[in-house]
């Protein structure tokens, strides 16, 4: 099975143009043609967020709208934990990603709404 899979690889690093750089990461880039997520630079470059927090961005933008992405609805999805989840989606608060909202519905009761932005330096400066 290994040498499969060295072979692909092999295959795949010979199509790829250029020369090969002598250190650091080589892509290999197939095409997604289905089921996929663009996400901005800005985001999985992001100085100040925390790896764990890029990675619920990414889950969150990657949801069909209208998905619960409460902590317990996250923590149910994700291996992380609660607190790990919350401090994640509070740092994204923070940077602009994620709107949290109380929405009182007929009859008194009260939700929480959560609006995420992909690119929210845009809606600063459109």
């Amino acid at each position: 099975m290994d040498t499969q899979q060295n072979t692909a690889l092999t295959r795949a690093l010979a199509e790829v143009p250029g020369p090969l750089p002598t250190r650091g990461v080589i892509h290999i880039t197939i095409p997604h043609t289905e089921r996929f997520t663009v996400v901005g630079n800005h985001l999985a470059q992001h100085p100040d967020l925390s790896c764990t927090a890029v990675g619920i961005a990414v889950r969150i933008q990657s949801l069909p709208q209208g998905t619960e992405i409460g902590i317990k609805a996250l923590a149910a999805r994700c291996k992380e934990g609660e607190k790990r989840i919350a401090a994640a989606l509070r740092e994204l608060e923070a940077h602009g990603y994620l709107q949290r909202f109380r929405h009182r519905l007929p009859g008194k009761k009260v939700i929480t709404r959560t609006v995420f932005c992909s690119q929210p330096a845009a809606l600063l400066h459109p």
